[in-house]
């Protein structure tokens, strides 16, 4: 599966999860972990936790793999390592205190539509 379309996948299981302000930075050039991260929070445990399912479920439905998978227990920021893509999804209060999106400000955003409609 190409890149872009293990991005759309993962997205799109957010998005259809009702993941809260998804947003995507392109970490290209800017840090050796990655080349994207996807953010997202939902607004319980409950949430949180159906979104990373629905994240995997697609995942292995297309025949990939997780890397690695943290915090999933406590529901408070679960990481998804899945190579050259990782994905945060927090809590809401979560999110705002470690505020990933202004820790990598100089990371270009990718707008979510047009992943979706790729």
């Amino acid at each position: 599966m190409k890149e872009i379309d293990l991005l759309k996948t993962v997205v799109k299981a957010a998005d259809d999860k009702k993941a809260n302000d998804l947003m995507i930075l392109n970490m290209q050039g800017l840090s050796p972990v990655a080349d994207y991260f996807v953010i997202g929070h939902g607004n319980s445990d409950r949430q949180v936790q159906a979104i990373v399912k629905e994240i995997k479920d697609q995942v292995y439905e297309n025949g990939l793999s997780i890397k690695r998978l943290e915090g999933y227990d406590e529901a408070k920021w679960i990481l998804i390592d899945l190579g050259e893509i990782v994905v945060h999804i927090f809590q809401k209060d979560e999110r705002s205190y470690y505020n990933l999106e202004r820790l990598w400000g100089d990371a270009p955003t990718i707008s979510v539509e047009s992943v979706l409609s790729s």
